[in-house]
């Protein structure tokens, strides 16, 4: 399966981006308002410059609430891991695994086109495993 797949099988419309100048609690209003876990955060909407998810916030609150004026951009991620649609869902997983991250962007010629996160990569990966089991349950009733 490709991230191209997994996409298909999410909701259509633009991922949900953050300026980098916009404060925390501008932050946190977005991520509960449409009950995400991380935001891309861009100029544009287009180029990735960097990554925000509630991690960073809990990160930033531990140091007390007195920093929710801060800007995202003070507590972003700027080194994004990123995938391409072409790219394999077990690839895209063991990056996942490895970087402890939960939330990937998926860029296609250098432009944002959506944000994948642990979830779908779990949802796509038990869809597939349901399919090959139904498969194999048909193959042996087959040869019964």
């Amino acid at each position: 399966m490709r991230i191209k797949d997994v996409m298909a099988g999410k909701p259509t419309g633009a991922v949900r981006t953050i300026a980098p100048t916009a404060s925390v609690r501008e932050l946190l209003q977005v991520l509960t308002e449409h009950n995400i876990g991380a935001l891309v955060v861009s100029e544009d909407g287009v180029d990735v410059i960097g990554i925000v998810s509630e991690r960073d916030v809990v990160r930033l609150l531990a140091a007390g609430t007195d920093h929710l004026d801060a800007a995202v951009d003070t507590i972003m991620t700027s080194d994004v891991h990123v995938c391409e649609p072409g790219d394999s869902l077990d690839d895209l997983m063991r990056l996942m695994t490895n970087q402890r991250i939960r939330h990937v962007p998926v860029v296609e010629d250098g432009r944002l086109r959506g944000l994948v996160s642990i979830g779908d990569a779990v949802k796509a990966r038990i869809s597939e495993l349901e399919f090959e089991r139904d498969q194999l349950n048909q193959y042996v009733a087959g040869s019964q």
